[in-house]
């Protein structure tokens, strides 16, 4: 089962998608866990998920995890294909409770309430690519499917 889950090709374009995509969610998760890059930090993203947008707090807290450790597992291909269930799980939530009522469009002219859904749906797009080849060339999982029998 180990060896399905990280078993994967040498295709450079597949970790080109990877690395990018996890430096994007490995910097949104290190707002929310270290408070780096302007975030509040995890007892203050925990607080507005749970008290402001009302999400269980464990829900919240695998939120966090999911952006912050699924990042640098896509930045080092390591359990790729678990990293991006956790991302695409993370978009999909993200979607449904707060931008889908914001609509398709990003708010790039600042004339809605706030944000349409459309980056969900790209970063879903590369995250499912990811989890059906795996993690691609100059990965953690690479490694590994070429060190077992």
């Amino acid at each position: 089962m180990f060896h399905r889950i990280v078993h994967t090709s040498s295709d450079s374009a597949v970790t080109i998608l990877r690395v990018v995509l996890g430096c994007v969610f490995f910097a949104h998760g290190a707002q929310k866990m270290l408070g780096w890059f302007g975030g509040y930090g995890f007892s203050g993203t925990m607080g507005f998920f749970t008290h402001q947008m009302g999400i269980p707090a464990p829900f919240a807290f695998l939120a966090i995890c999911a952006e912050f450790f699924g990042g640098l597992g896509l930045i080092l291909g390591l359990l790729g294909r678990i990293a991006a269930f956790g991302i695409i799980c993370n978009m999909l939530v993200a979607i449904a409770m707060v931008h889908r009522q914001n609509g398709f469009f990003m708010n790039w002219a600042g004339n809605q309430k706030g944000e349409g859904f459309e980056y969900h749906l790209l970063a879903i797009a590369v995250a499912l690519l990811i989890l059906i080849k795996g993690s691609g060339a100059l990965s953690g999982d690479r490694f590994l499917t070429h060190e077992l029998p």
